[in-house]
């Protein structure tokens, strides 16, 4: 059996970190991914990322930065707090990658200060389909600090 997904696209807002009760990081995220035929269309698929991933994505990462999430589906059900059932499908991200240059939300750990994160000409892509000969893959060294 198999169950791997892996989706392209771009963060709606920037990664919410929580830690658990014994101290294990859980980042949560949202992609937009554009559907193929139509372009006006997109699909907003929640992210969830564990301990070490988790603390990158969201040092790293921010609004409208383009990343490729590899990992598994996962659909639970919960209980809200009045009693009603809820059922939430999500991706469990194993690997995220980084596929832009940019700065994070903050700006405290820019990997690229000179980065004008938001401007108009950043948003004037946003939504548009990516074709991955126009992705810029930065590989990862383990020597370096910065998670990619």
């Amino acid at each position: 059996m198999l169950n791997r997904v892996i989706i392209i696209g771009r963060l709606t807002q920037d990664p919410e970190l929580r830690y658990t009760q014994n101290g294990t990081a859980v980042a949560t995220f949202t992609v937009a991914v554009n559907r193929k035929f139509k372009r006006d269309e997109a699909d907003f698929i929640p992210v969830v990322v564990w301990n070490k991933t988790a603390e990158n994505c969201a040092n790293y990462l921010g609004k409208g930065r383009l990343v490729a999430v590899e990992g598994r589906l996962q659909i639970r059900s919960y209980e809200t707090q009045d009693g009603q059932r809820r059922r939430v499908t999500e991706v469990v991200a194993e690997e995220v990658k980084f596929l832009d240059k940019g700065g994070t939300s903050s700006g405290t750990n820019a990997v690229h200060p000179s980065s004008t994160k938001g401007s108009a000409d950043d948003w004037g892509k946003f939504g548009q389909e990516v074709n991955l000969t126009d992705i810029d893959i930065v590989e990862q060294n383990e020597e370096d600090e910065i998670p990619f």
